[in-house]
């Protein structure tokens, strides 16, 4: 039984195929910009399925310790909430952040924090999903500005150094959670 789990492991391992197409941080004047571009293995409607709920955060994500989707409020657009745990070299840090989203189903993501309930002055997030190459191009786009001390050694060097070395994981989770949607859908159709 272990043998065929760890059969299955490596087989759904080899069948993602996330790639990181490019990754670029910025920071300038107090501001942190984050630009990547990646491709999926897998179609569109399920690529953004997984990205549009917050409830799944925490499947893909290990600095992810708790994600959820919040209902509209009373300006109809739905909210999220995500609180992150990581460290960087020796700084380790619980960040929150809480706003709303806005939404064009199977085109883009658009989430901003509110600053009175997050631990950022400014966080605006985009996704844009694009069907390329017989998958999914995501194009994501941060733009951010903390409410805390930054120690000068974590700067977007290392954050950016952190996210390669991270994202992978993440993306290749991602792929394998939206492809397994994909079956699943397949199989009610």
């Amino acid at each position: 039984m272990k043998r065929f789990a760890v059969l299955l492991l490596l087989v759904s391992g080899a069948a993602t195929a996330a790639d990181i197409r490019s990754l670029d941080v910025r920071f300038e004047d107090g501001f942190y910009t984050l630009e990547s571009t990646v491709w999926f293995d897998v179609g569109l409607e399920s690529t953004y399925e997984i990205f549009s709920s917050w409830d799944r955060s925490e499947e893909f994500s290990s600095a992810v310790v708790e994600a959820r989707d919040i209902e509209p409020g009373d300006d109809g657009r739905p909210g999220f909430f995500v609180r992150n745990r990581g460290c960087i070299l020796f700084f380790c840090k619980s960040l929150t952040r809480e706003g709303w989203v806005e939404r064009k189903q199977d085109e883009e993501l658009r989430a901003v924090a509110d600053p009175e309930r997050s631990d950022f002055k400014v966080s605006n997030e985009t996704w844009t999903f694009v069907a390329a190459e017989g998958g999914t191009i995501v194009t994501y786009h941060l733009y951010m500005r903390p409410d805390f001390w930054v120690p000068p050694a974590v700067g977007p060097y290392m954050i950016k150094r952190k996210l390669r070395r991270d994202a992978g994981r993440a993306l290749d989770r991602i792929e394998a959670l939206a492809q397994e949607l994909e079956r699943t859908n397949a199989r009610l159709d």
